[in-house]
């Protein structure tokens, strides 16, 4: 049994984001270890990549989706 995260958890990790992001992370079912590994590939993959990690699958690559879009409507807002 996996311990997802929880919306204070996933909160402190991800810092100020919308509200409808930690809701849809929560609902990947990610545990706190899976919401920050997505947080440090979207931040960084470069470096994630010069460490030779693999890119994150299953619940993680699930929150990357989500925090990506959220980085690209940012990206786009006046």
């Amino acid at each position: 049994m996996t311990d997802r995260v929880t919306r204070a958890e996933a909160a402190a990790v991800l810092g100020n984001v919308d509200e409808q992001v930690l809701v849809d992370v929560i609902a990947t079912g990610a545990t706190k270890a899976e919401v920050a590994e997505a947080f440090a590939w979207v931040e960084n993959d470069e470096a994630m990549l010069n460490e030779g990690r693999a890119m994150p699958g299953g619940r993680a690559a699930q929150v990357v989706v989500i925090l990506q879009a959220q980085v690209e409507s940012e990206a786009i807002e006046p």
